[in-house]
């Protein structure tokens, strides 16, 4: 425990040192502030639209911009730039201690490998968390300000889905720079079985199984087009695949020549 309180603490501040945990913080808070903004812009550009079609002898009916469209714009944001974000930020959460050598000292004055991988799954973790949370307190504060907005039903499952995808996102960025010791391998592994899992996510059947759903599909629960059950095989499948990623990860790392 001693030993996995001490690289916790390295992780952190390295985060700090590096800025890691800033970005990640200002980058996500912008997502946050993107969903209801982007809501309230719409109209705007439907106008621009709508002078357009005028002088084509056409008209556009423009709708009045509501919660749930702030919400649709958050979802998507996430689903698509987030995970992005987020894979670009932690690419070198095990690259930059494989690449520098930073490690081997460390391990040869008793440092079990093991935890290692812990300790840095439980930084990236901890502040992908802290993160999230300031994207969905952002999104809520200005979405609840500019619109009537009403109780969001299974708000742990609709906003824990898109967190525990996140997690998923971590867990198979330190598989894959474990793997393959660089940035690279890190994203390869982490972007190849995202939009390995989108390509599944087509069959109607694989979807309700499916981690790619979670990232952005408990929108539809919001929408009242989805049920909470609909989402629960697939958080069960995610959380297992992460605990076995993170079996897998150790394992590799166990017999990697530093």
């Amino acid at each position: 425990m001693k030993q996995f309180i001490a690289l916790t603490k390295k992780e952190f501040f390295e985060s700090h040192a590096t800025y890691r945990v800033y970005i990640l913080l200002a980058v996500f808070a912008i997502f946050g502030l993107m969903g209801p903004m982007m809501a309230l812009l719409m109209p705007v550009i439907f106008e621009m639209m709508a002078a357009d079609m005028a002088a084509m002898g056409m008209t556009l009916e423009i709708p009045e911009p509501t919660a749930q469209d702030a919400w649709t714009q958050f979802f998507s944001t996430f689903a698509q730039m987030g995970t992005l974000a987020l894979g670009i930020i932690f690419s070198g959460v095990m690259a930059n201690d494989l690449n520098r050598g930073t490690l081997v000292n460390l391990l040869t004055m008793g440092l079990k490998r093991h935890t290692v991988i812990l300790a840095k799954f439980f930084t990236a973790t901890v502040l992908w968390t802290a993160a999230f949370l300031l994207a969905v307190g952002t999104a809520y504060m200005y979405t609840a300000f500019y619109f009537e907005m009403d109780t969001i039903a299974h708000v742990l499952l609709v906003f824990g889905a898109p967190w525990l995808f996140g997690v998923f996102m971590l867990a198979l960025l330190i598989f894959g720079g474990t793997l393959f010791g660089n940035f690279y391998g890190a994203l390869a592994v982490c972007f190849g079985v995202f939009f390995a899992l989108i390509a599944v996510n087509i069959l109607p059947a694989a979807n309700r199984f499916n981690p790619a759903s979670l990232a952005g599909g408990t929108l539809s629960i919001i929408m009242g087009a989805g049920e909470a059950a609909d989402f629960i095989p697939a958080m069960f499948v995610c959380a297992g695949v992460i605990v076995l990623l993170i079996i897998v990860s150790i394992l590799a790392f166990n017999h990697k020549k530093l």
